[in-house]
């Protein structure tokens, strides 16, 4: 029951994902963080195969690094979506990884951006989007509510919404989130949303 969503607002975007590490009926931990920082100004959000969504982000993140160490300069957010769609194209014909991703970033001169990749290598550059079982909920909270250049206070309001209609609509719904955000000054972690436990 995974979940991953983002959004972009005014000088930032925003991605929340649930973080729950679940096979079949097991729960095996809830405070898996499925949103990677992979430089200073770049989140990934993914959800699909727990193996195949670790593997292959960790995979993006170093080369993403390797790029900027050769090169002395880090690739934009747009040149890292390409990468990462190239990628899953060339093992969708070997050994594909079944993983979907939300990449968001901020360049100095283009602002925040946001990127739908698809684990059959189809690429988007999106306003709001979202993937897993959640994404039936969020994605019609956020077309009521979602405006182009929401505040930050707005944008996490309306992923605080997002979250409580899945807690609330889902048979089983994932009880944690964290929201990551990126703008002019970085990516970071923002908050978590933990539920309220049972005593």
């Amino acid at each position: 029951m995974e979940c991953v969503f983002g959004l972009v607002g005014d000088g930032f975007a925003l991605i929340a994902a649930d973080t729950s590490a679940v096979h079949s009926i097991l729960v095996h931990k809830s405070n898996e963080d499925k949103i990677m920082i992979l430089d200073s100004h770049k989140l990934l959000g993914a959800s699909g195969e727990a193996g195949d969504r670790v593997q292959f982000t960790e995979y993006i993140q170093k080369n993403v690094h390797l790029y900027q160490f050769r090169n002395g300069i880090p690739l934009t957010t747009a040149a890292a979506a390409n990468f990462t769609r190239g990628e899953l194209a060339i093992a969708l014909r070997k050994s594909p990884y079944f993983v979907n991703i939300l990449l968001a970033g901020y360049d100095k001169d283009i602002g925040p951006s946001l990127y739908y990749i698809d684990y059959i290598a189809t690429l988007h550059k999106i306003e709001k989007g979202a993937f897993g079982y959640g994404s039936y909920f969020s994605l019609s909270m956020m077309d009521r509510h979602y405006h182009s250049g929401m505040s930050l206070e707005e944008a996490v309001d309306l992923a605080d919404k997002c979250i409580m209609e899945i807690r609330s609509r889902l048979v089983v719904a994932p009880p944690n989130f964290v929201i990551k955000i990126v703008d002019k000054d970085g990516a970071r972690e923002y908050a978590w949303r933990e539920s309220i436990s049972a005593a």
